[in-house]
């Protein structure tokens, strides 16, 4: 501390606290997404269960396998644009469309989950808030082949995130993972209980109460 207490000295200036994953909270949600009251009055009603198996969930659409949430960004409401384009839009600034095409292939990204700046769109990657496998093992293995082909394309649940961060959270439900910045608690549970109340899925206790900890910090 003793270089940063002689910098202070020396320029008469305050000293500038260091940087961290906490900041301000951060109220950036989808359209759609509850808001803290409703979302904690929905989290209570959900069915609380361990989570079912994994048996028979496929993601990977490759080599020729059934994907069991359908084609991947499937433009479900047939407005010619796909979900992956769509969500760039929304939460880019920016924004710089290919030519004659409604795909993104520039901008700038303020990543709720770590606070940073992401340029390029090499870098960005869309994540489902509630994971395709956390539905699969809450409800939707049960679900006719069109309504999971709807939920993995429902906009309230995808949010444009660093790829770096996307990929350190997988699968993982809130008691497993929750965004390293802490300011977007609130909003990642209210994304969070949204989905899984609109589809009525189930939440498993430890799940459960790592959500309720989260809308704790709705301001």
């Amino acid at each position: 501390m003793r270089w940063l207490l002689l910098i202070v000295l020396l320029t008469g200036c305050s000293a500038i606290p260091l940087s961290t994953s906490s900041g301000p909270q951060v109220d950036r949600v989808p359209a759609g997404t509850l808001d803290a009251a409703t979302a904690r009055t929905s989290l209570a009603a959900l069915p609380v269960a361990a989570p079912g198996r994994m048996t028979g969930y496929v993601r990977d659409c490759s080599d020729g396998k059934a994907c069991v949430f359908g084609q991947p960004w499937f433009d479900t409401d047939g407005d010619g644009c796909d979900q992956r384009s769509q969500v760039l839009a929304r939460d880019l600034t920016g924004v710089e469309r290919k030519p004659g095409r409604c795909g993104v292939q520039a901008g700038t990204l303020d990543d709720p989950y770590t606070g940073s700046s992401v340029t390029g769109v090499s870098k960005i990657q869309i994540d489902h808030v509630v994971p395709l496998a956390e539905m699969w093992r809450s409800g939707a293995s049960a679900w006719a082949p069109e309504q999971r082909l709807a939920a993995a394309n429902d906009l309230r649940n995808l949010v444009a995130v660093s790829g770096k961060v996307n990929q350190s959270k997988s699968d993982k439900t809130p008691d497993e993972w929750m965004p390293p910045n802490t300011g977007y608690a609130c909003s990642y549970g209210r994304i969070y209980v949204t989905v899984k109340a609109a589809y009525g899925l189930s939440v498993a206790p430890a799940e459960r109460s790592a959500l309720e900890n989260a809308l704790t910090t709705c301001g």
